[in-house]
């Protein structure tokens, strides 16, 4: 249980630094988010769970897949603020279609054999 904790507690004070840093700075915190710190993350503690470097290497080739359809929310979300759309809105649409984008992905990998 104290693992456990001590895991969440790491996550959580990264992404809680992230956002405080992109108060300071948009750059910043763009580029802490954009390190794959949680990925990082759980490829270091699936390993420490499982010893396991065939599940850590299929991880890692899942996260290069699905990082792809995660690009759409920030490709979307920005041009409809630039837009004029309020906040709510285009958060919401970037992630509807970021979720369809996701479908389709995870559909495309299953398609072509990929293990899922």
């Amino acid at each position: 249980m104290l693992y456990f904790a001590i895991k969440t507690v790491v996550t959580l004070v990264l992404i809680l630094a992230i956002a405080e840093i992109s108060k300071r700075s948009s750059v910043m915190g763009g580029v802490f988010a954009s390190v794959p710190i949680i990925s990082v993350l759980a490829m270091i503690w699936l390993y420490v769970d499982t010893q396991d470097a065939e599940k850590v290497a299929m991880l890692a080739r899942s996260i290069f897949w699905l990082v792809l359809p995660s690009l759409v929310l920030f490709i979307s979300l920005p041009v409809l603020l630039t837009q004029g759309v309020n906040f709510w809105a285009s958060l919401a649409v970037s992630l509807v279609l970021m979720t369809g984008c996701y479908l389709l992905t995870i559909y495309l990998l299953k398609y072509t054999g990929f293990d899922t």
